[in-house]
């Protein structure tokens, strides 16, 4: 049986009492966690930035000897050479640099944190990334190899970051603890309430479209309207226990009774800035929902039908040829200027 602490009040006790709000209320105020705000919501036409540089923090590997390269209108920076003694570390997981302007306005954001803070932070010095530049960070989903290194990140920088730094989730089920089911079950972690509250980092939910540090949207959550399939490489575990997971009355209805679920990533994000001139520029991380349901889905509450530019995980390799191909085809009829999934610290613009 689950306790408020101090509370005298069981889980059982609140839940029946019919006080699930009641419960989440108490929880986060003893943890001494922040209430999550809701994000402004999109309205009217998206932002719209002059240019927009993309880095990749962390990935699978780096390759320090590839050259630099222009893909269409794309250019390809790479760190080049470092010196004896240093080195980018590449590791599972992901975490992309996004650095837009419009006029003379700078913004500066951090999508997914990769496995480890120790990658984290390295690369970010590596790569001169002012941790009190950030003006938000965002958390695609809440798989551990891309929020693995926030926490460390906030820790080791506490005092450098702006104040109630924002940090945009597609909801509640990030919090949700997880096992990787994939071959034998194992622990896949959860993303710590308590140590958000501690950096006083500013929780923001986007489960539907909105705006973020006035230069980029998210596609808030993502509807499957397409052929692709939603696959299930984790399950996640309904309830608060000892100040960890997620709160059942937060989650939708059809999820709040469950105890252990398949993971349909239905608050996966994808983020995406409307470039001047060149049209959207679609982020997707890591495509759960579907590369071509995300970028479908920025299309649609964007209202821009130009796709300049779709990076991040296309979550394919499970999939067979056939599957493949028509994701191909499917992408091909979109038209975007250029399509990659990210690969090795290098710089977009």
């Amino acid at each position: 049986m689950w306790r408020v602490p101090d509370s005298g009040l069981s889980r059982r006790d609140v839940l029946c009492g019919g006080g699930v709000a009641m419960f989440s209320y108490l929880v986060v105020g003893l943890l001494g966690g922040a209430k999550p705000v809701r994000a402004q919501v999109l309205s009217g036409p998206v932002p719209e930035v002059d240019r927009l540089a993309v880095r990749v923090v962390t990935d699978s590997y780096q390759l320090a000897i590839a050259p630099n390269m222009k893909v269409g209108e794309v250019e390809v920076e790479r760190i080049g050479m470092p010196a004896a003694g240093k080195s980018l570390l590449g590791e599972f997981g992901l975490s992309m640099h996004l650095e837009s302007r419009r006029g003379d306005q700078v913004r500066n954001m951090l999508l997914d944190f990769g496995f480890t803070p120790g990658t984290l932070n390295n690369n970010l010095g590596m790569l001169g990334i002012a941790p009190e530049s950030i003006d938000a960070l965002i958390l695609s989903h809440g798989h551990y190899d891309h929020f693995g290194g926030l926490v460390g990140f906030l820790q080791q920088n506490r005092g450098k970051l702006r104040a109630d730094l924002p940090l945009y989730l597609g909801g509640e089920e990030c919090f949700c603890t997880r096992e990787w089911t994939i071959g034998k079950p194992v622990d896949f972690g959860y993303l710590d309430r308590k140590a958000l509250a501690d950096a006083k980092v500013k929780v923001v939910f986007a489960e539907a479209p909105a705006v973020l540090a006035d230069h980029a949207f998210t596609t808030g959550q993502i509807p499957v309207t397409s052929f692709e399939k939603v696959l299930a490489p984790t399950r996640m575990t309904i309830g608060v226990q000892d100040g960890i997971g997620c709160f059942p009355d937060k989650l939708p209805e059809r999820k709040r009774m469950a105890h252990v679920i398949p993971d349909d990533f239905e608050h996966e994000l994808a983020t995406c800035f409307n470039v001047k001139g060149r049209g959207l520029v679609v982020l997707t991380s890591c495509s759960h929902r579907g590369v071509v349901n995300s970028v479908k889905r920025a299309m649609e509450i964007s209202g821009v039908k130009k796709v300049h530019a779709v990076a991040g995980g296309f979550h394919l390799a499970p999939q067979k040829e056939d599957y493949v191909r028509e994701t191909v085809t499917a992408l091909k009829e979109i038209n975007p200027t250029t399509s990659s999934q990210c690969t090795a610290p290098e710089r977009c613009s």
